[in-house]
C-alpha cells in the first residue's frame, strides 16, 4: 500500500479541485498544470473520486477505479465532473460554489476478492474500510467506503450495490458476482471557499 498522502499534497488536491469547481460553475478553462511544480506523488497516476455536498446533502459524485493520469490532474477532472455531468443533479450553479464542500477520495488499487460461498461474503467485507466493486457481465457498480455509514449492515450494503449496477436486489447471494475491494484515503475542506 502507497504511503499516505502528506498535508501539504492533500492541501493541494483540495485547491485543485476548488479551483475546478469554480471553474466548471463559471464556464471557464482550466489553466494547464505544471507537473514539474508537483511532488511525485501528486505527479503519479492515480484513481480518485470527488464528492461535493452542499448543506449537508450530496450534490455530486464522480470518480474512477483505474489509475490513467496523474492524480493532482485526475481529482482536477473529476470535480469538475461532480460539478457538471453527475445525472443524478442538475448542473452547479456559479451562485453555489461558495456553499458547496469538497471532498477528496484517493484510491488504492483494487483487489479480487476471494470467497466460495455467498452467505460468506458479507464477513469478508470490512464495513468502514473496505470500497467495494461488484461486477456481473456488463453490470457494474461500485461503494466507496463512505457509504458504509450509511447502511445498517453487509447484507443491505450488498443489496444497494446490486440495485445500482441494475441487478435485482439480493443477487449477491446467487454466487456469481466478481467482487473487488479497495480503500480509501478520504480528506476534505475545513473551511470551504
Amino acid at each position: 500500500m502507497e504511503a499516505p498522502l502528506l498535508d501539504g499534497e492533500k492541501q493541494t488536491l483540495l485547491k485543485f479541485a476548488r479551483q475546478a469547481l469554480y471553474a466548471a460553475a463559471h464556464n471557464q478553462q482550466l489553466p494547464p498544470l505544471d507537473l514539474d511544480a508537483l511532488t511525485p506523488r501528486l505527479r503519479a497516476p492515480g484513481a480518485s473520486f470527488v464528492t461535493l455536498t452542499k448543506d449537508g446533502q450530496l450534490r455530486g459524485c464522480i470518480g474512477t477505479l483505474q489509475k490513467q493520469f496523474p492524480l493532482a490532474e485526475d481529482v482536477r477532472q473529476h470535480a469538475i465532473d461532480a460539478a457538471l455531468h453527475d445525472y443524478r443533479f442538475a448542473s452547479v450553479q456559479p451562485e453555489e460554489v461558495d456553499q458547496i464542500e469538497i471532498e477528496v477520495s484517493v484510491l488504492t488499487t483494487p483487489q479480487p476478492l476471494e470467497y466460495s460461498q455467498p452467505e460468506d461474503l458479507p464477513h469478508l467485507l470490512r464495513p468502514d474500510v473496505d470500497g467495494v466493486i461488484l461486477i456481473q457481465g456488463a453490470h457494474r457498480a461500485t461503494f466507496l467506503p463512505q457509504v458504509w455509514s450509511k447502511v445498517p449492515d453487509a447484507e443491505t450494503f450488498l443489496d444497494m450495490l446490486c440495485e445500482k449496477a441494475l441487478l435485482p436486489r439480493g443477487e449477491w447471494r446467487q454466487g456469481c458476482l466478481e467482487i473487488l475491494t479497495y480503500q480509501v484515503e478520504c480528506f476534505h475542506e475545513t473551511n470551504p471557499a
